[in-house]
């Protein structure tokens, strides 16, 4: 362990004492300002979501099963338990892949796994504004340093990362919000090992909407956690490093040093990434040289002979589905959404539905599209692409994409959130959605967070 983090303290004692020391005045404005865009895009991404078949019966589930409740489910008029509009909104907020991320990808969503716990635990003990972004920072930059330490790796063994690391951040932000000292934070970090879970077999052999509860379960096993942790109960002090701990169960590679590295100096929540389209990250960059070759060569999918599309070595390994059986799929296949974005426009979710995958010149421009692995292309950007295109009239494109719009280096512009935000927040009057963008925009301001409409 370093020394200038705790030479006799476990890795959870160690993330307990940062999170807990931290305090709103120390975080610099530009990471401030980074998590209110987080924020606002998870509220537009949820209640989006919350439409959507799936997250209708996790939504009804949770009604059926929650006593009387002051925490909103975004996207409806309802107010449930804490515990379960943590899960409705996690299962919500990750619905349709359109919820935040980060570069370096490290297994973490960050909006969706932070504030479904932390906004229905707010909403609880009526929280300020600061108070809900100081515990929201915290767990993102604890949550990024899990999955950072971790290597990624836990997806070459078949677990769905996020459903794993979003335990441990979503306990620091709800854990925060409740006014837990460092000892029981670092208890609630020892329960939430025992709470990961998700599976990646959903993108080889369908059953897709099992995909969007894990982001539910994490939010709700991160609640459930740090409630448990303040009554007293406890959990292992070495859930990290110890012989049967996250490393060594859920990892094929890791890091140690830097799950505890940085503090103070390093802030992971800068990079934080927006998503564009509704599809998995991998397919952003692709998709993106898709619409700036429409734009500058006026071609479409019917002009196309064959598609090469050259990236990271997990592009090739966890999305080459060339016939997707359903939408989360789909949604996770990089051929489909290229091909997809050859037809549609992809920056509309509803553009993304059964009636496309169904839709024949999709489906044959999909099975044209080639994938490659290129390890240089990629050594200092997983998501660079180069994209080869064969026209049927002999002419050959190739197109290179390094950067897209909502990127950590080129984040979204006030009026590109704002955009994304109305695009597909629903279930929410326009005057009331426009009001709920002005107040989280100056979310450092609201005294009670319980205050505030979400329909």
């Amino acid at each position: 362990m370093d020394t200038a983090t705790g030479k006799n303290q476990t890795a959870s004692q160690v993330l307990a004492a940062y999170a807990t020391s931290l305090k709103y005045e120390d975080i610099p404005a530009e990471v401030i300002t980074r998590a209110k865009a987080c924020i606002l895009d998870t509220i537009a991404v949820a209640s989006f979501g919350a439409s959507l078949p799936w997250s209708r019966i996790v939504t009804e589930y949770s009604l059926r099963n929650s006593a009387p409740g002051k925490a909103s489910v975004l996207g409806t008029k309802l107010k449930v338990a804490a515990p379960f509009a943590a899960l409705a909104n996690g299962a919500a907020g990750h619905a349709f892949e359109m919820d935040s991320l980060v570069q370096p990808g490290v297994g973490a969503h960050i909006g969706t796994a932070l504030l479904a716990p932390g906004l229905a635990v707010a909403q609880e003990l009526g929280s300020s504004g600061r108070d809900l972004l100081t515990a929201f920072v915290a767990g993102s930059e604890i949550l990024y340093r899990v999955g950072d330490s971790s290597r990624h790796t836990p997806e070459k063994v078949g677990f769905h990362a996020p459903g794993l690391t979003g335990v441990f951040g979503g306990a620091i932000t709800a854990g925060l919000l409740m006014k837990l000292d460092s000892a029981r934070l670092a208890l609630a970090l020892g329960i939430g090992g025992s709470l990961c879970s998700g599976l990646l077999e959903f993108s080889k052999s369908g059953g897709g909407m099992v995909k969007r509860l894990h982001l539910g379960r994490a939010a709700e096993g991160a609640l459930m956690a740090a409630t448990l942790a303040r009554d007293g109960f406890t959990g292992p002090a070495e859930v990290f490093e110890g012989k049967f701990g996250f490393f060594k169960v859920f990892c094929e590679e890791v890091d140690a040093p830097r799950l505890t590295a940085g503090f103070n100096s390093t802030w992971h929540s800068m990079k934080i990434m927006m998503k564009r389209y509704p599809c998995h990250i991998t397919a952003h960059m692709p998709v993106t040289a898709v619409l700036e070759i429409r734009v500058a060569h006026k071609i479409g999918g019917d002009d196309i002979e064959a598609i090469t599309v050259e990236s990271s070595e997990k592009m090739v390994s966890h999305h080459n589905i060339p016939e997707p059986q359903d939408l989360t799929m789909a949604q996770y296949s990089t051929p489909f959404c290229v091909a997809l974005a050859f037809y549609k426009e992809p920056r509309d979710p509803k553009e993304f539905s059964d009636a496309a995958i169904a839709d024949e010149k999709i489906r044959a421009l999909c099975r044209k599209v080639t994938l490659r692995a290129d390890t240089e292309l990629t050594k200092d950007n997983p998501l660079a692409t180069r994209m080869t295109v064969k026209l049927k009239n002999g002419k050959t494109i190739t197109h290179e994409t390094r950067e897209f719009p909502g990127m950590p280096k080129r984040p979204l512009t006030d009026a590109e959130l704002r955009e994304k935000f109305d695009r597909v927040v629903t279930g929410i009057p326009a005057a009331k959605a426009a009001r709920l963008f002005e107040q989280f925009s100056a979310l450092e301001t609201v005294k009670d967070i319980s205050t505030l409409e979400f329909n």
